[in-house]
């Protein structure tokens, strides 16, 4: 029924983009390296005339750049490949293995795609020709652009090229930077597992014939430990003998795979043992002296990158499984401890990731089962292995009779084991290593060493110290020592040349704990950047000085930062047994709000329980820094920062000591009052773990008392400050037995079959589902299943010829059956909405049956009648339901525009009815995601009561109801009300006392004595009188309370129709009495909290909560027994991974199994992903992976919506290019409003070149803050000129990719459009990365650079940008540099099919035309910024004129659509002006369900101008004084 993507070659990669140098003639090249000088303003350093005289630009030109004015002209020359990667791409000496800015010029020129891969032949291609195909596609990784995609449509040959990749060593001895270079490119390919092609040769390397390398007592070992591979070493000996019986002499320890990583190894421990240190200085930026010796950098980068690649191939199971063997068999670990590198300075990272091997070469799992070890299992299998060892001692070893009597505590530990073992002579030590152990081979020249022998027994030996013990005891907040370590936070500059002692996000995890610890870590990194950013924000605002007593002291404020007048520790509580960290830590901090303004004031009166603060030492030196100090300064040293330490609130209280801010229900709302005086004192809980820390440093070493030193309190926003919560949650997951669902398990962790949690493949699967009002008609239901033959029947089984909905279709029940029912859609590639006749010939089709049934009568009152789908939902979108209904895993990708939100409450919608008491929960990204998916559910027939909104957003529903919680207690008290009243209705209409109704359970007995009795018999006399028309309506019992029905309820002409209508009454009547039995529960419970717990964990079916609100929650929910069945995730591609497990596990589980039975995640994995703040954490671990894009990326099947109704299908096709088979629904193709120009423009898009203005182009203030002030100016006067033809400015926005820019267009509109009241702000104006998720009509897009793409070469945010508008979408921007961008071709290629200069109509002169799409009436293109900025000036003097001749005539005039509306997203973005006046008129473009935009024909002078008049009636004197044809206004001040 719908096509299902996931198991072909997956072409996506991580698109996030480093900065580089590139020009449409000439990409730049700086005189001095970019990484020189990290906070440089590189563009504005590099020169026109510089650009044009690099050598690289002009060969490129002449040999492989295509631009539209030329193309090459040369011949292919392997000369010319050699002498660039000669002259070019080699480096002598340094620590860097490329020229950087060299290899991106290359790179950005498309020399990979245009001359090195046409002309690649695996026979005659240079070494010089493969180590640049290398080169490039290092690069692209480098750059996370699509790497591999380029050889797509040559598969043979990328196979050829990777075997002369692997054999590229033979024969030929690489530099250093040379085998950096290869070992990187080694790294790329095995993190690229997902890809078929590049999978099925790299995964070769690490499979079992890399066992022919290992020792022959390490290789027994193996064997005997893992007896399931001894059958299938025994087939690979068997063919290693057919080999020799047919080709003679065949030795399988000569393959390539035998050898390859034996040999990488060999040759790194060589470089560590040889290479690292020489005593003659490679070059000038080598030397770093120790003793007499240098260190080569070249050599200790080869040497991080060589642990970054064995840390890889360890911490993926495919490749660990076989690899980890000869790993120890090699004993790498060992030996990095040993060598000199390792305790160097220069060999800090080297050291943190040899330790970070060394913890996954011992990671908790069983390698062949994949199973993670419980913490008992570990210890006995450390227990066991110290006794084998002692039984051997004891029986071998004469010398160790004591270690081997000695009890286990006595020799787990390191220093204990090694003094037991230097009794031993060296011989001695090495016999038993080697011979008897087996732990390395004899034949290793190390084995000599003592030391070596030594440490390899010992690291084989000792405890290890489990993981969870050392996160349990680490602190959750971040300290001034972990904030400046560049090793493990490194800088924003991080450019993705070197590697990090950081976990990675790859696609596979080898355990839930192994998933959950890097994780951790990876998310308290992150989280320590951003308040480290934070302190280095607030701290220099509060301009410390020392005053005459020698103490800090402050003479600034900050809004985030507050001095502290006193700080006192109040409480130590002893610490629980087994732990020596005290239980509790409690402070008071007491500080004054006296120098705040009222609204920053009441942003610290508003601090509530559990929000984090943090305490900051401030001591700020007697004597300023020179210059030549505060260059080499650390952060904390220019700003006199001391110490930094974490707290949550606890409570807060004001100068007289009453409590604000109360949440637990002590103060009554009521009885609340304004805090008073100017003093706030905050009881705190400090961390523990590091209080316990400061004390013992305290004790141990004499080191300062950190608590008597706090001066400053710091906050952060609200937003951005939960993440202790998440932490302490992903260390809950940790310390409890993970329960994930065993259908989900595998495929969490990025193994087995990609399809096992697919419906389809899932035993319980619901054989039959009520669609409801899913299907409008019946030839909807076969439109829907265009590879089915529909066979409609009634209820009873006979055939229905006039069928109607609701329907119910049972599903196939054979798997050939199901899989065909999912598949269904495969053959219509084509949109959905092409209303093709299904053909006469049905023979090759499956029967789907199909039941129409007559829904009950739900009542006779207007309210009684559910709430109806009105969406023809596509064939897809219907695939998309079945899969979400069923359970399992389902994934729904949804390009922008084709309705995921009404896809996804649809699934809520018939997932409610089909199983009633399961309960759903529903998580989003954004609140504002949220709400409207929450609204639409609203519409829909679900009850009210059975719906909750938890979380801060609420407020911005579009609705009077309230869906908090209290919101929801209240309803359901006042409806108790309600209820019953109507019960007291219902007893006086019987004749009954009205007490009845006192209570939920006194009506619950009126409902079984009086009510039920009273129908049944009814219902046992209608048996005997059904031949009697009017029987019903002289006998029916609750005739009197019905009487206020606004129709008649019986006619008594039909009986069957007085029937129905009589069970339509006692239906109301039962849904009366099920209301007060579940409000019951209201009425017993007295207090507040009780009652909303009530209502989230056993009354409300579908919950609706933010990913944040799911995390920081957490341990609520698990403490009051929350529970849910089916979890559905919105936006789920842009939240982070973890933030997408949490949610999973909100409840217990029950009875060893987890509760969960579906999970429906829906996003785009082509449109941005999550949002990381520091570079390296989201270039290097790929933290901004979302574990949508991760299933995809494993090849986990996933349903593609393929029909969009968002924009004109010419704008789709400048973003449909990214999805497969993306079409247009009818409604865009047909509508008048989509098939109507844009009136003044000439075309419906356009990409207009920005030449340079006033002789610039883009400009950086500041570092990243870049800015295009011709850009700028020409969007906001093609934005004057729509507001001047009468474009209603909540239709248009203006998005730009960089904050910068977004606040110069925000300086200009301010200077420009707000003075005037016919103009004003428009409707947005903002990023194209904040905008993702909303729409408008028009969209005005700068892209802002002219000599660096930037980060608009990521694919996704190219993707955005260009689905955010519906009807019209303008690009500015410098065309030479973006029509070479090779990411960036689909889109461009399209946009400069079209004239580059703007096109206008200027025979138009309203926001109404006539005129088709594609004419494009009168062209009058413009030049240039000055031009367009002319026309607009000239106009508005126009405007101008005609409100003074309209003056002067006493006349009034009023036209739809011409005053701007200054909404609330304009004053947000601070753009709007109080004073403008406001008018009201903005009708004819108002955004409608049926898409009536733009419908009402606008009215305008005669001149053909259009104005608005003041509210006093007289002309704007500012626009005397303001406007002139041609004034120039000169530049903005930046």
């Amino acid at each position: 029924m719908t096509k299902v993507y996931g198991t072909g070659v997956y072409d996506f990669r991580r698109h996030r983009v480093a900065e580089y140098p590139v020009d449409g003639e000439a990409p730049p090249v700086p005189e001095k390296p970019t990484e020189s000088r990290p906070l440089s303003n590189v563009p504005s350093s590099i020169t026109l005339s510089e650009i044009q005289r690099d050598r690289l630009t002009r060969i490129a030109a002449e040999n492989w750049m295509k631009t539209a004015d030329s193309a090459p002209t040369k011949p292919f020359s392997p000369d010319l490949v050699k002498e660039i990667y000669s002259t070019e791409l080699t480096v002598k000496g340094g620590r860097k293995p490329v020229p950087l800015q060299r290899v991106m010029i290359l790179e950005v020129s498309q020399y990979l795609e245009n001359y090195l891969l046409p002309n690649f032949s695996p026979e005659t291609a240079s070494f010089e020709h493969v180590m640049s195909m290398i080169l490039m596609v290092n690069e692209k990784f480098r750059e996370n652009v699509a790497a591999w995609i380029c050889f797509y449509d040559r598969k043979d040959m990328f196979k050829s090229f990777l075997e002369r990749v692997l054999r590229l060593k033979e024969g030929r001895n690489l530099t250093v930077s040379e085998k950096t270079n290869y070992l990187l490119f080694m790294i790329n390919a095995f993190q690229s597992l997902e890809d078929e092609v590049v999978s099925e040769r790299i995964m070769r390397l690490a499979s079992l014939e890399c066992w022919h390398s290992l020792s022959y007592g390490r290789f027994q070992m193996e064997l005997c430990l893992n007896e399931n591979l001894i059958k299938k070493w025994r087939r690979i000996a068997k063919r290693a003998r057919d080999g020799t019986k047919q080709g003679g002499n065949f030795d399988p320890t000569t393959m390539l795979e035998a050898n390859f990583l034996r040999n990488l190894i060999e040759e790194f421990l060589e470089v560590l043992d040889s290479e690292v240190f020489s005593s003659i200085p490679i070059g000038d930026n080598d030397p770093v002296a120790h003793g007499s010796e240098y260190v080569n950098d070249a050599c200790v980068l080869y040497c991080e990158r060589f642990m970054e690649f064995l840390i890889d191939l360890l911490s993926q199971l495919p490749t660990r499984r076989l690899v980890r063997p000869l790993v120890a068999d090699v004993a790498v670990v060992a030996k990095c401890h040993l060598s000199s590198l390792y305790s160097h300075e220069k060999g800090k990272l080297f050291g943190q990731l040899v330790d970070l091997l060394q913890f996954y070469e011992g990671f908790e799992i069983n390698d062949h089962q994949g199973r993670q070890m419980t913490d008992d299992e570990v210890l006995q299998a450390h227990y066991k292995r110290l006794q084998a060892f002692q039984l051997l001692a004891f029986k071998k070893v004469p010398k160790l009779r004591e270690l081997a009597l000695a009890n286990i505590g006595a020799i787990n530990k390191r220093a204990d084991l090694a003094k037991k073992l230097s009794v031993l002579s060296a011989e001695e030590l090495r016999d038993l290593v080697c011979a008897k152990l087996k732990l390395v081979s004899k034949d290793d020249p190390w084995s000599e060493r003592v030391d070596f022998l030594i440490e390899v027994m010992v690291s084989f030996f000792e405890k290890q110290q489990s993981q969870k013990e050392a996160i349990n005891a680490l602190p959750l907040y971040p300290n001034e020592q972990i904030m400046w370590d560049e090793s493990l936070v490194p800088s924003i500059n991080y450019s993705g040349e070197g590697c990090l002692a950081l976990p990675k996000l790859n696609l596979q995890f080898l355990t839930l704990h192994d998933y959950l610890l890097r994780n951790f870590n990876l998310f308290r990194l992150e989280s320590t950047y951003e308040i480290r950013e934070d302190i280095q924000e607030a701290v220099p605002h509060l301009l410390s000085y020392t005053n005459n007593e020698g103490e800090t002291a402050f003479r600034g404020w900050s809004r985030m930062g507050v001095p502290i007048k006193e700080f006192r520790i109040r409480d130590v509580k002893q610490p629980k047994i087994g732990e020596v960290k005290p239980s509790a830590v409690t402070a008071e901090v007491t500080f004054s709000v006296s120098s705040y303004k009222a609204q920053i004031r009441s942003e610290w009166n508003s601090l509530k329980e559990h929000d984090v603060l943090f305490l900051l030492s401030i001591r700020h030196s007697f004597e300023p820094l020179s210059a030549e100090e505060a260059e080499k300064a650390t952060v904390p040293q220019k700003l006199g920062l001391q110490y930094v330490r974490g707290c949550e609130i606890i409570e807060m209280r004001d100068e007289e000591g009453t409590l604000m801010n109360d949440f637990t229900g002590r103060i009554k709302r009521d009885e609340w009052k304004p805090p008073k005086g100017e003093l706030r004192t905050v009881t705190v809980a400090l961390d523990t773990a590091q209080y316990h820390m400061d004390v013992c440093d305290i004790a141990e070493k004499g080191a300062d008392d950190v608590y008597t030193t706090f001066n400053i309190l710091m906050r952060r926003k609200p937003k951005e400050n939960n993440f202790k919560a998440i932490l302490e949650s992903i260390r809950d997951l940790m310390n409890e037995t993970c329960i994930v669902p065993d259908w989900l398990h595998d495929i969490f962790l990025g193994y087995g079959d990609p399809s096992a949690a697919q419906w389809i493949n899932r035993p319980d699967l619901l054989e039959r589902a009520d669609f409801k009002d899913t299907f409008l008609d019946a030839a909807h239901v076969r439109d829907s299943f265009p590879n089915y033959q529909v066979h409609f029947v009634h209820s009873d089984g006979t055939n229905n010829s006039d069928p109607c909905p609701p329907f119910r279709i049972k599903f196939p029940k054979s798997p050939e059956g199901a899989v065909h029912f999912q598949l269904g859609n495969a053959a219509s590639t084509t949109s959905s909405n092409n209303s093709n006749h299904m053909e006469d010939d049905h023979s090759d089709k499956l029967e789907l049956v199909v039941e129409s049934y007559v829904p009950p009568n739900p009542g006779p009152y207007p309210h009684d009648q559910p709430k109806q789908n009105s969406v023809r939902f596509t064939p897809t979108q219907v695939g998309a339901i079945i899969s979400g209904i069923q359970p399992g895993l389902t994934m729904v990708v949804g390009p922008p525009g084709t309705g995921k939100t009404d896809t996804a409450v649809q699934i809520l919608n018939v997932l409610y009815h089909n199983c009633p008491s399961q309960r759903t929960l529903i998580i989003t990204h954004s609140n504002q995601a949220l709400n409207d998916l929450f609204e639409k559910i609203m519409e829909r027939d679900v009850p009210a009561r059975y719906l909750l909104r938890l979380g801060q957003g609420e407020q911005e529903l579009a609705t009077d109801l309230d869906f908090s919680r209290q919101g929801r207690v209240n309803a359901m008290l006042v409806r108790r009300l309600e209820l019953l009243s109507e019960v007291e209705r219902l007893a006086r209409s019987l004749q009954l006392p009205e007490d009845v109704a006192y209570t939920c359970e006194t009506a619950g007995f009126f409902w079984l004595l009086h009510v039920y009795s009273r129908w049944e018999l009814f219902l046992a006399a209608c048996a005997d009188n059904k031949d009697k028309p009017t029987f019903i309506q002289d006998r029916f019992p609750f005739k009197e309370f019905f009487i206020d029905t606004p129709n008649p309820i019986f006619s008594g002409q039909s009986f069957e129709k007085d029937m129905r209508a009589a069970k339509g009454c006692f239906r109301h009547l039962k849904t009366m009495f099920q209301e007060l039995e579940e409000c019951r529960a209201f009425e017993l419970l007295k207090s507040t909290v009780d009652r909303s717990n009530y209502l989230m964990t056993k009354q409300a079916k579908i919950v609706a909560m933010t990913c944040t609100h799911a995390a920081l929650k957490r341990k609520d929910f698990l403490n009051l027994g929350f529970k849910y069945d089916n979890l559905l995730m919105e936006e789920s591609a842009q939240i982070l991974e973890i933030e997408t497990f949490i949610p999973m596990l909100l409840q217990r589980q029950e009875d060893g199994y987890a509760r969960l039975k579906r999970c429906i995640l829906i996003g785009d994995h082509h449109q941005l992903p999550p949002v990381v703040k520091n570079m390296a954490f989201q270039k290097y671990s790929h933290m901004d992976q979302s574990l949508f894009t991760r299933f995809v990326r494993l090849g986990i099947p996933y349903i593609e919506l393929n029909a969009q109704g968002r924009a004109r299908p010419s704008l789709a096709r400048l973003y449909n290019w990214r999805y497969k088979d993306l079409g247009d629904l009818p409604y865009v193709r047909e509508n008048h409003i989509f098939r109507r120009a844009n009136a003044g423009f000439s075309f419906d898009y356009q990409l207009v070149d920005v030449p340079d203005y006033h002789g610039r182009g883009e400009s950086a203030p500041s570092p990243w803050f870049y800015q295009n002030e011709g850009e700028a100016e020409y969007v906001v006067s093609v934005y004057i000129y729509m507001r001047l033809l009468g474009y209603p400015a909540n239709k248009i926005s203006i998005l730009t990719t960089y904050n910068g820019q977004k606040l110069l267009i925000r300086d200009v509109i301010s200077r420009r459009c707000v003075p005037y009241d016919f103009i004003g702000p428009p409707h947005k104006v903002t990023t194209v990365d904040k905008f993702q998720g909303q729409q408008n009509d028009f969209v005005l897009l700068s892209l802002v650079r002219t000599r660096f793409v930037g980060h608009l070469r990521d694919v996704r945010r190219l993707i955005v940008a260009m689905s955010r508008a519906r009807l019209g979408l303008y690009v500015f921007c410098r065309r030479s540099l973006f029509e070479q961008c090779y990411e960036l071709q689909p889109t461009f290629q399209l946009l400069l099919q079209r004239p580059d200069h703007l096109g206008l109509n200027l025979q138009e002169f309203t926001a109404f035309t006539d005129r088709h799409v594609d004419d494009t009436g009168s062209v009058q293109l413009i030049n240039g910024p000055e031009e367009m900025a002319d026309l607009v000036n000239y106009r508005m003097h126009e405007v101008y004129q005609s409100r003074v001749a309209s003056y002067h005539l006493n006349e009034s005039w009023s036209y739809p659509g011409q005053n701007s509306a200054v909404d609330d997203n304009s004053v947000e973005n601070g753009t709007a002006n109080p004073d403008t006046s406001t008018g009201t008129d903005d009708v004819e473009m108002q955004a409608s369900a049926n898409g009536d935009d733009m419908d009402v024909e606008m009215r305008a002078p005669v001149n053909g101008d259009v104005m608005d008049m003041p509210p006093d009636g007289k002309p704007n004197d500012s626009i005397c004084a303001d406007v002139s044809p041609k004034e120039d206004r000169g530049p903005v001040a930046e």
